[in-house]
């Protein structure tokens, strides 16, 4: 007969496979819902596949640093296009949806299911993290593929490829979770995530050169995350001299590398703060 201590230590490996079948379940909705709607799908895959071919496009030539070191502008501009991309599929994308569904009093319908807590962010996340590793892939696939773009040549540039791109997906999605507390209703989701977001994307090293931008933006973007994955994938797609351009002269891969986990811890404890299931009294 088994005892209620033997019970008890049961529960947990109970509990584990369950809650792994239910974020299981929330990912394939969410995933269904993300690639019925057309609008989000293109914001989401094909507008930052625009900006790389177009701005490739315009911007065709190298940048010069000395004779023998070219670099071709698309080279460093991909980088940036997929830690915005990466930044847009987590951060922008989960901060209105979850925004909206709060307001309509979807999530607060969904808090009184026997749906833990727990397994809709794990979720929510895991989505996020899905739909930011295929729009990385296609981005890939067309930088190499169109405009002859050199992979990362070393198993160590792969390595802080993949950290950058898996923190940056987890820390983008809890801020999006997070950053629900200031939109005040439905509507308002868009402009108040879009508008700050729109500003870091071009202070924060994705459309320009990071040493050209004036010192007191480069300042400001070095405070929030968007800056530090930008260098990071460039870290891992860039030669060694090109760190002379970057902050502290160096490429210094371990900065991005901290610094982005302290985000991520960050970015858990916001999410966990202010994220609320019903925001219906704040009307």
């Amino acid at each position: 007969m088994a005892t209620l201590a033997t019970y008890r230590a049961d529960r947990p490996r109970q509990r584990w496979p369950r809650l792994a079948r239910l974020a299981w379940s929330r990912l394939v909705v969410d995933l269904k819902q993300f690639f019925r709607i057309p609008e989000q799908v293109f914001f989401t895959f094909l507008l930052p596949v625009l900006f790389l071919v177009l701005f490739s496009a315009v911007f065709a030539g190298d940048i010069t640093d000395d004779p023998g070191r070219e670099l071709a502008f698309v080279q460093y501009f991909l980088p940036g296009i997929i830690a915005l991309g990466v930044a847009a599929s987590t951060f922008a994308n989960l901060a209105m949806s979850v925004a909206i569904e709060q307001h309509e009093g979807l999530l607060k319908r969904l808090a009184g299911t026997p749906l833990p807590k727990s397994a809709f962010f794990l979720g929510r996340i895991a989505s996020s993290i899905t739909i930011t590793v295929i729009q990385t892939a296609i981005l890939l696939a067309i930088g190499v593929a169109l405009f002859g773009v050199e992979l990362p040549a070393t198993p160590g540039r792969w390595l802080m490829f993949v950290y950058v791109l898996g923190i940056s997906a987890a820390l983008g999605s809890a801020l999006g979770i997070a950053m629900t507390r200031a939109v005040p209703n439905a509507k308002a989701a868009a402009p108040i995530v879009q508008a700050p977001f729109l500003v870091l994307q071009f202070i924060s090293g994705i459309f320009f050169q990071w040493e050209s931008l004036p010192g007191w933006l480069q300042s400001v973007a070095t405070v929030f995350p968007l800056r530090w994955m930008a260098q990071g994938f460039r870290y891992a797609f860039l030669p060694d001299w090109f760190g002379e351009t970057e902050y502290g002269a160096s490429w210094g891969w371990e900065l991005p590398a901290a610094v982005l986990a302290g985000w991520l811890v960050l970015s858990f404890v916001l999410a966990i703060v202010f994220f609320r299931w019903d925001r219906g009294g704040d009307r």
